[in-house]
C-alpha cells in the first residue's frame, strides 16, 4: 500500500501540490495587478514594488514546489 500522506502536515501529496500551485498563480496575478494598475492605491512606486513583491514570492513558491516533489 502506497503512504501517500506527508508526516509532517498529514494531507494527501497532490492536494499539497495542487493547492501550491494554485496560490504561485494567485500571488503572480495579484502581482500583475498591482503592475497594470487594477489596484490602484494612489502611488506607483508602491505599486510596483508591491506587485514585484508578490511576483517573486509566487515564482519563488512555484521553484519550491518543484523541488520539494522532485525530492519525495
Amino acid at each position: 500500500m502506497r503512504n501517500l500522506d506527508d508526516p509532517n502536515t498529514g494531507q494527501p501529496k497532490g492536494f499539497r501540490i495542487g493547492f501550491n500551485i494554485f496560490m504561485m498563480v494567485v500571488y503572480i496575478a495579484v502581482g500583475v495587478c498591482f503592475f497594470t494598475g487594477f489596484f490602484d492605491i494612489g502611488n506607483k512606486t508602491i505599486s510596483y514594488i508591491v506587485g514585484g513583491l508578490l511576483v517573486a514570492y509566487g515564482i519563488w513558491r512555484g521553484v519550491r514546489t518543484y523541488i520539494t516533489s522532485k525530492n519525495e
